[in-house]
């Protein structure tokens, strides 16, 4: 059984720790004191937890619990049968009042990471503790991992899979107690305008390339109408694309030699790098067959894939039996946001998403409702259950 007191305990705990992306926000303090802080409650509690160092100064905290943990000698990789992972960064504080002060009001605890996600942490570390204090019977060792840097690179899970797999997984994020079973995923561009130089009073020599830039926005809208003209999703609904960041010229009285630009797009399920690439090149290319002094030049800054796992998936159902044990009922539903789930997928590991419910994500006032993190916390109990014994 959970002890809720100790849930509640080291979530409050957790949150006034800063772990702050350092990446998101340079100069910030990172995850090395949560992570620290971590091991030894874990190692209080009988969990024999170990940090893993993603990169310098952030690391991960990992705990093997159950039968031939380690891997075997020879071995590459530590293999679970079930991981279970929630990331131990957070964005930044932005204009969030006392953001490490953690404050109780009505059932619900504010600060910054409360939702996102040092609930999932206290929820899964509550579970491993409880596994050990009943004397639950593993048959099948079990991965607790705290990762680092979810919110920016996921360079946190990048290393976890470097050294350990597992047969599935579930990962900690906020989804109102529903069953995630698919995500987006998303692609990053820079796309460069290129005009001429040239003084003010003289438009026969000069090119604007914000202009240029203009007739480039004037298609991403049309494609972003297009995508919400398609066929939806029957959990994500549509993709999406927006301008996130541009810059360009000098001065006043100048032709602008160059515009930037960076855009997101929002993928869905079956949509590769390469297809949303060529998306985007058919735009640039289009533009140059209609006027050929138009000249731009697009690369590709990140991609991260969608996510989806079938809903008669064998991880699917446990943990639907799970959820059903603890609260009655349980939903099946889909995320915007992207997770660290399709990269233990790419490397062969099933996942679902699971988390509690709150308000707040990356905003001025986060908040978490902490009997949904008791339950959170008694579902992953069952999981365990029913994978590890």
């Amino acid at each position: 059984m959970i002890d809720d007191d100790l849930v509640r305990s080291l979530l409050r705990d957790l949150v006034a720790i800063d772990s702050v992306n350092p990446t998101l926000v340079p100069g910030a303090r990172g995850e090395a004191a949560a992570a620290e802080f971590l091991r030894e409650f874990l190692r209080r509690h009988r969990v024999d937890a170990q940090l893993q160092e993603a990169a310098p100064g952030r690391p991960n905290v990992l705990a093997f619990l159950g039968p031939d943990a380690a891997p075997a000698r020879g071995a590459a990789k530590a293999r679970a049968a079930l991981a279970i992972l929630a990331h131990i960064d957070t964005v930044g504080a932005g204009d969030m009042e006392s953001p490490f002060t953690p404050r109780e009001r009505e059932g619900r605890l504010y600060g910054r990471g409360a939702l996102d996600i040092k609930s999932g942490v206290a929820a899964m570390c509550a579970a491993a503790v409880a596994v050990l204090h009943e004397h639950v019977p593993l048959r099948r060792p079990l991965l607790i991992a705290a990762v680092a840097d979810e919110e920016c690179n996921s360079i946190g899970t990048e290393a976890l899979l470097r050294e350990c797999d597992a047969e599935a997984a579930v990962v900690l994020e906020p989804t109102d107690l529903k069953l995630c079973v698919a995500h987006k995923g998303y692609a990053w561009f820079e796309v460069v305008t290129h005009g001429r130089a040239a003084h003010g009073s003289l438009p026969e020599e000069g090119r604007d390339a914000i202009r240029m830039m203009g007739r480039v926005l004037n298609l991403l809208d049309a494609l972003d109408r297009k995508l919400a003209s398609l066929a939806p999703h029957p959990r994500l609904v549509h993709g999406s694309l927006h301008a996130s960041l541009i810059r360009g010229g000098q001065e006043l009285s100048s032709y602008p030699a160059e515009c930037r630009l960076q855009i997101e797009r929002r993928t869905l399920p079956g949509e590769s790098a390469a297809h949303v690439e060529a998306e985007l090149r058919g735009l640039l290319e289009g533009l140059r067959a209609r006027d050929p002094e138009f000249r731009a030049t697009a690369r590709g800054l990140a991609f991260r894939p969608a996510y989806e796992i079938p809903e008669d998936a064998p991880l699917v159902k446990t943990v639907s039996s799970a959820i059903r044990s603890v609260t009655g009922s349980v939903e099946l539903s889909g995320m915007a946001a992207w997770t660290d789930t399709a990269l233990l997928a790419a490397a062969g590991i099933p996942g679902v998403v699971f988390g509690p419910r709150g308000r707040g994500l990356h905003g001025a006032e986060e908040y978490v409702h902490l009997d949904s993190v008791a339950i959170c916390a008694e579902v992953l109990l069952q999981v365990i259950k029913r994978i590890c014994t």
